[in-house]
C-alpha cells in the first residue's frame, strides 16, 4: 500500500457524512441483516454453539463500508492473513511468525505437527497428575505475568464455576500479598507450582517460584523442585533452575506470550477442567480461524468489528472502547482484551518504521452488567465522551437458579444498547436537561447461545483476529510489544543501583530505602 493511496481512502472516510443511528435504520429495512451475523460451529461430544453478532447499532453504513473495503484491499490484508496461517513472517521486528494458531489446528502442516505433538504431551501429564502418579494434588498455584496469567486466569475462571478438577490459584504480582494469598488457600503437602515463562527468567515470576519453592520447603516438602511444573520456550533454562526434564511443557519461540493460552501455557486450565474441555476450546478458537480465514470483507465477523474499531477511534476520534459482559464467568475477559489489544496495537509506528498517520489502538476498559449499570454507565448515557460499548452475553443461563435471574440480565444487556441509542428525556414535560439523555451512541452486541469451553475458545480466538485485523489496516505490528521493555529495563538499574534518573524518581528511591 502506497502512502498516497492510504491517505486518500482515509481522507475519504474522514469525509464521509456522518448521520445519526435512528436515521440510519430508518433509511434502510435490511439494515438488521446487513449488519448482523450468526457464527455456527459444531464441536465432536459437544453439539452445535453459535454466537449472533449485531453492529447495526454502529453508525457503519453501505458507503463506509465500501470505503473500508477498499482500505482492506489497499493495506494488503489477503496477503497478511495468508501469512499469519502460512508461517509468514508477520513479526518483521523480531523476525518471526506467530504460530500461535497453530497450537488449535490453523496453520502450516509443520506448524500443526509441532503444536499436536507438544499438546499431546501436555496431555499426558495432565491425565498422570489425575491419575495420581505425583501423589495426592488437590491443589495448583500458577505463577506467571501478562499472558502467561491473564489467558489461564480467564479460562479457569469462566470454566470452574460447576466443576474444578484442582483447586487452581493464578498469582502474577510480584507484590507478596498476591502469593501469600495464594500460600493461604492451599495445603503443601497437595500442591504444585506452575512455573510460566517463555524465556523463564522474567523476574516478577521467577522471584515468585523462588518464593513458592521456599514456602514448600518450609513445610515439609522434602522435594520442592519436584512440585515444579515449567511452562516455557525456553527448556534449557527450566533444567538450569532445576526442574525436571519430565515435567518441562515447552512451546514455540514463534507463540508471543499475550497469544500463548492454546499452548502448554493452557496447562492449569486442562488440570482444573480436563483435557477435554480444553481440546473443545481449542475447537471453538479454530472454528473462528476458519471463518476469518475463509470470509471476505464485511462478511468477516473480525474484519467488520475492526471497520468500528477503525472508524470510531480514527474518524470519530473516540480514545476509549468499552466491553461489559452479561455474564458472571467473564467477568475477567475485559483484564484479558486490555492486554490483547493494548499491548498489541499500542504503538505509533508502521512495521517499517514510519510514524503512523492517525490514532492507533483505543484505550480497552469495561466491567460486567448488572454492576457496571450502578457504577459507569452514567458518563456513557449523560457524559460528554463518545465511548463505543461490547455488549456480551449468553442465551443459555450459567446457574440454576429461577429463571427470573437469567431473564433480568438480558433484559437489562438489551435495554442498554437500545438506551443508548434512543435517548429521550425521563421528565414529566420532556424539558428537563438533568433527565435528557442525547441518545446516538453506539454498541455492539455479542449473542452466544452457550458459554461453554468452545465457545470460550471462539470469543478469545475472535478478538485475536480482531486485534490482528485492525493492525493490518493501520499498517502496524502487532507481534512485538517494546514498550513494556523499558520499564524493566529501569527497575534493574534501580535494583542494581546503576543509571541516573530525574531528581522526582531520585527522591523517591530514597524516601523508599532502596537507596
Amino acid at each position: 500500500m502506497t502512502s498516497d493511496t492510504h491517505a486518500a481512502i482515509w481522507a475519504k472516510l474522514e469525509n464521509a457524512k456522518p448521520q445519526t443511528l435512528e436515521q440510519l435504520f430508518a433509511q434502510d429495512d435490511n439494515r438488521l441483516a446487513k449488519l448482523s451475523q450468526r457464527i455456527e460451529f459444531q464441536i465432536p461430544d459437544h453439539g452445535t454453539n453459535g454466537m449472533l453478532l449485531d453492529w447495526s447499532k454502529t453508525h457503519l453504513d453501505d458507503a463506509l463500508l465500501d470505503t473500508f473495503e477498499e482500505l482492506t484491499d489497499a493495506a494488503g490484508f489477503d496477503a497478511a492473513r495468508e501469512a499469519l496461517f502460512s508461517g509468514g513472517i508477520i513479526n518483521p521486528t523480531e523476525g518471526r511468525p506467530a504460530t500461535h494458531g497453530a497450537m488449535r489446528g490453523s496453520g502450516t502442516e509443520g506448524d500443526v505437527e509441532e503444536g499436536n505433538a507438544l499438546l499431546a504431551r501436555m496431555g499426558m501429564l495432565v491425565n498422570a497428575i489425575h491419575d495420581g502418579a505425583l501423589g495426592e494434588v488437590k491443589h495448583l498455584i500458577h505463577i506467571g505475568i501478562g499472558g502467561s496469567a491473564l489467558g489461564p486466569d480467564l479460562a479457569v475462571d469462566a470454566l470452574t464455576r460447576d466443576l474444578q478438577l484442582v483447586d487452581v490459584h493464578v498469582v502474577s504480582n510480584i507484590d507478596g500479598l498476591a502469593l501469600e494469598q495464594a500460600f493461604a488457600g492451599c495445603d503443601p503437602a497437595t500442591t504444585l507450582i506452575a512455573v510460566a515463562s517463555k524465556t523463564f527468567t522474567t523476574t516478577e515470576t521467577m522471584t515468585n517460584a523462588s518464593s513458592a519453592l521456599k514456602w514448600l520447603s518450609e513445610n515439609g516438602v522434602t522435594d520442592p523442585s519436584g512440585r515444579v511444573i515449567a511452562l516455557t520456550a525456553n527448556p534449557e533454562k527450566a533444567v538450569e533452575w532445576g526442574v525436571d526434564e519430565t515435567r518441562i511443557l515447552p512451546f514455540p519461540e514463534s507463540v508471543g506470550g499475550r497469544y500463548s493460552l492454546w499452548s502448554s501455557i493452557g496447562f492449569p486450565v486442562a488440570l482444573a477442567v480436563g483435557m477435554e474441555d480444553f481440546t473443545a476450546m481449542l475447537a471453538g478458537a479454530h472454528a473462528i480461524d476458519k471463518h476469518f480465514r475463509e470470509s471476505a470483507g464485511r462478511a468477516n465477523g473480525p474484519l467488520l468489528a475492526a471497520y468500528a474499531d477503525q472508524y470510531y477511534s480514527r474518524i470519530r476520534g473516540c480514545q476509549t472502547r468499552a466491553v461489559f459482559a452479561y455474564d458472571e464467568r467473564l467477568a475477567l475477559l475485559p483484564d484479558y482484551l486490555q492486554q490483547l489489544e493494548m499491548e498489541s496495537n499500542g504503538k505509533s509506528v508502521t512495521a517499517e518504521g514510519e510514524p503512523v498517520n492517525g490514532e492507533t489502538a483505543a484505550i480497552t476498559w469495561g466491567g460486567v452488567g448488572t454492576d457496571a449499570q450502578h457504577a459507569v454507565f452514567q458518563l456513557l448515557h449523560q457524559g460528554t465522551r463518545l465511548v463505543p460499548v461490547d455488549f456480551i452475553a449468553s442465551i443459555a443461563p450459567g446457574d440454576e437458579l429461577d429463571p427470573a435471574h437469567h431473564k433480568a440480565l438480558l433484559t437489562n444487556c438489551f435495554a442498554q444498547g437500545a438506551a443508548l441509542m434512543a435517548g429521550g428525556n425521563m421528565s414529566a414535560d420532556g424539558k428537563d436537561p438533568a433527565r435528557a439523555f442525547p441518545g446516538d451512541r453506539p454498541s455492539a452486541t455479542f449473542l452466544v447461545d452457550d458459554l461453554d469451553a468452545a465457545m470460550l475458545g471462539a470469543l478469545i480466538a475472535f478478538h485475536e483476529h480482531r486485534t490482528f485485523a485492525n493492525a493490518v489496516l493501520m499498517g502496524i505490528n502487532p507481534f512485538d510489544q517494546f514498550g513494556v521493555e523499558l520499564g524493566k529495563k529501569m527497575a534493574k538499574d534501580i535494583d542494581s543501583g546503576e543509571g541516573q534518573f530525574d531528581p522526582s524518581t531520585s527522591a523517591l528511591m530514597k524516601a523508599a530505602g532502596l537507596v
